[in-house]
C-alpha cells in the first residue's frame, strides 16, 4: 500500500512540475467584424454589425464589450455598447447605439480572462456606414499578437477625422 501511495505521489509531482508545453490552449483571443449583416438570419436581423470572437480558429463564447467614442459638435462623447448573443457560438450582434451626427470610432473588446484581450477599432464614416476596421497588433516571439489600444490614440484619430470633415 505504501509503495502504491509513493508511486501515485511521484506521478502527481512529476505532472505538476513538468515543463509547460505548447498547446492549442495557449495564445490570445482574436476578433473579427462582419459587415454588412445577413438580413435573412433572424438572430442578427436589424444589427449594425456582428462581432466574431475566436481562440485561434475556433469560435468562442468569450465576453465582448465596448464603447462608441465620438466627437459631436466638438464635444467628446462615450457610449457604452450592449451586444446580444446570436444563434452562433462566439457571434454577437451590435445595434446602433450612438448618435447619427458626429465622428465615431467603436472600440470593441474580446476578453479571454482578465489579462488577455484583443480590440477591434471600427471607424464610422460620415455616411453612417463602416469606413474602416483595424485590429492593432504587434510581434512577440515571432507571433502576431493583439496590441493594447490607448484612448489617447482613438481621441487623436477622432480629431483628425473631424478636421477632415470640416475641410471638405
Amino acid at each position: 500500500m505504501t509503495r502504491l501511495l509513493i508511486g501515485a505521489l511521484a506521478a502527481a509531482l512529476t505532472t505538476a512540475f513538468a515543463a509547460p508545453t505548447h498547446s492549442d490552449a495557449a495564445g490570445p483571443p482574436w476578433v473579427s467584424i462582419e459587415y454588412p449583416v445577413n438580413p435573412y438570419d433572424a438572430s442578427t436581423r436589424e444589427a449594425f454589425l456582428l462581432v466574431h470572437a475566436f481562440h485561434h480558429g475556433t469560435p468562442m463564447a468569450f465576453p465582448v464589450s465596448g464603447t462608441a467614442e465620438g466627437l459631436v459638435n466638438g464635444a467628446r462623447r462615450t457610449v457604452k455598447l450592449d451586444f446580444r448573443s446570436t444563434s452562433r457560438t462566439g457571434v454577437y450582434a451590435l445595434n446602433r447605439q450612438w448618435a447619427e451626427s458626429g465622428v465615431w470610432t467603436l472600440m470593441i473588446h474580446v476578453a479571454q480572462g482578465p489579462e488577455d484581450r484583443v480590440t477591434a477599432l471600427v471607424d464610422i464614416g460620415a455616411n453612417g456606414q463602416v469606413a474602416k476596421v483595424s485590429v492593432p497588433t504587434r510581434r512577440e516571439s515571432g507571433w502576431v499578437v493583439p496590441a493594447s489600444v490607448a484612448l489617447a490614440d482613438v481621441d487623436a484619430g477622432l480629431r483628425a477625422r473631424a478636421n477632415e470633415v470640416v475641410r471638405r
